[in-house]
């Protein structure tokens, strides 16, 4: 490191940059001599040698570069130019908002300002004419103090007594509404506020209450909740079809942890989480090493395990992951745009039929279908023409173009799964979808702070994001599930894709 001190004027950071030059000169002299010895001890030519150590060490370089500056999307500018102009604005007109309550306010004259200026009576309303506007409002959130008063009732023989049912509460004795406990949970794990954050939100609203309070409202809610969350994971591996993916979470405790692990199962309309210490193959196997159908993933050498030990189950690889590692390698090797061009044209082929998987009964089948005979007819020829020139090229040892190709020909059985089965996707971006709440969680409130805080988390995130999957509010789906629970429902008919929540209407989900 530079001292600061040595900078104190142009002179003295004139020399530091000499200086630094000649040490950038005798370390690219000292690596010239040992690729040249490592040459000579591989029997390889030392200026060849020389010439795929400095490429590799740009295309590095760049990498790090883009990963630090770059733009996170995979959109390349060309596909940008492309993409075809959006249609002219009709106007600058107000937003319809068919879901807002409507409420009248009727705005009037006092009678000392309703006096004529010209003859100076009183003017009198006129019927019917009004000047009307509209104006979006919005109302102060408020917390309140309810007080339960159960009227008691007896009977003049003096033997019968009842008494009006008291509410359903999610803790015994519990002061907290069930409302509040849903409110907390869903702002949380939906909205990624951390607890701490809420508990001064709501003293600037004269409500004071602790984080362990809070806590305390959203454990019970798990803990009522969790079979649901169990039948939930049976629900999902039930089905043919599961998309799999991981990403890290963070344990804290007084000293630094390692990483903890967030494992994702997701299909069209539901989505579970379990959070594990561990990224390992025996995790893996603990959380899908019992389904029998197609598993969508990445390359992750974990989930091949698992498939080796599971006769009944098959990957089906994503093809957006191989893409991307063409995309990477396109600023230094600009053949790869036909690859791109070729797997956007697999892309194209399924974006011109319905997802049978969306739909239900005979539209399903029809679906299941047309996507079956355009993959059949489109699909082949394609791969074909992606795999000879795949074969054709000739990138250096470690290079990002011997990478893709590498994946892509290494892995080409699991990513040619989806010609068999027009229910498997291409690709695996709903569930790396599913996961964007969970990142977001993360980054606000960094993590659980006990094994325990893990479960809740994982319960909560699981529930809200299968709600809102359904098309269902949050909020409300938690505090209607726990009502439900505690009359009698079983489990599985208080998954949120239940009939029992389309017979019974809930409000409708909105973007958060």
């Amino acid at each position: 490191m530079i001292d600061p001190k040595l900078l104190a004027d142009h002179e003295s950071a004139k020399q530091v940059a000499l200086l630094l030059d000649n040490k950038c000169t005798n370390l690219e002299k000292r690596l010239e001599a040992l690729v040249g010895q490592l040459a000579a001890l591989n029997g390889h030519k030392a200026p060849e040698q020389l010439v795929l150590e400095l490429a590799r060490l740009q295309e590095q370089s760049a990498r790090f570069q883009k990963k630090l500056f770059g733009d996170s999307s995979e959109r390349r500018s060309k596909d940008r130019e492309e993409a075809a102009p959006k249609a002219k604005s009709s106007g600058h007109g107000p937003t319809k908002q068919p879901e807002l309550p409507r409420v009248e306010t009727k705005l009037e004259l006092d009678e000392d300002e309703r006096i004529c200026p010209s003859c100076r009576e009183v003017m009198q309303p006129m019927v019917g004419a009004t000047e009307d506007s509209e104006l979006v409002d919005v109302l102060r959130q408020q917390y309140l103090l309810r007080t339960i008063r159960r009227q008691k009732y007896s009977c003049k023989c003096g033997i019968g007594v009842k008494i009006a049912p008291p509410p359903v509460r999610h803790l015994a004795r519990g002061r907290y509404s069930l409302d509040f406990a849903a409110h907390t949970a869903a702002e949380k794990h939906v909205n990624h506020q951390p607890l701490d954050r809420q508990r001064r939100a709501m003293r600037r609203l004269g409500l004071t209450v602790t984080t362990q309070t809070l806590w305390d409202q959203i454990e019970a809610l798990a803990t009522i909740l969790a079979p649901v969350y169990d039948t939930l994971r049976e629900y999902i591996l039930g089905g043919d079809i599961v998309g799999v993916d991981e990403t890290w979470w963070r344990l804290m405790k007084k000293k630094p942890t390692k990483r903890w692990w967030v494992w994702c199962m997701a299909t069209p309309n539901a989505v579970w989480y379990g959070i594990d210490e561990s990224r390992s193959a025996k995790t893996a196997g603990k959380f899908i090493g019992d389904f029998a159908g197609v598993v969508v993933c990445d390359a992750y050498k974990a989930y091949e395990t698992v498939a080796k030990g599971s006769p009944d189950l098959r990957l089906a690889l994503c093809w957006s992951h191989a893409r991307r590692y063409y995309i990477d390698a396109e600023p230094h090797y600009p053949q790869c745009a036909e690859p791109i061009k070729l797997i956007g044209e697999l892309f194209d082929i399924d974006r011109r039929t319905a997802d049978p998987s969306l739909l239900d009964g005979d539209h399903k089948v029809a679906a299941a279908q047309q996507r079956q005979r355009m993959r059949a007819e489109h699909a082949p020829p394609i791969l074909d023409k992606l795999r000879a020139w795949a074969i054709e090229q000739r990138g250096l040892p470690k290079s990002s173009l011997r990478k893709a190709i590498d994946y892509m020909l290494g892995h080409w059985i699991g990513l040619t799964t989806f010609l068999d089965d027009p229910f498997v996707p291409l690709h695996n971006n709903a569930t790396e979808r599913a996961l964007r709440g969970v990142v977001l969680g993360r980054k606000n409130h960094l993590g659980s702070k006990s094994k325990r805080g893990t479960e809740v988390a994982a319960i909560h995130y699981s529930l809200l994001e299968t709600a809102m999957l359904c098309g269902l509010d949050p909020h409300a789906y938690l505090v209607s599930a726990v009502y439900a629970l505690q009359h009698g429902m079983s489990p599985a008919e208080a998954l949120p894709m239940s009939p029992y929540w389309q017979r019974h209407a809930l409000p409708p989900a909105v973007d958060v």
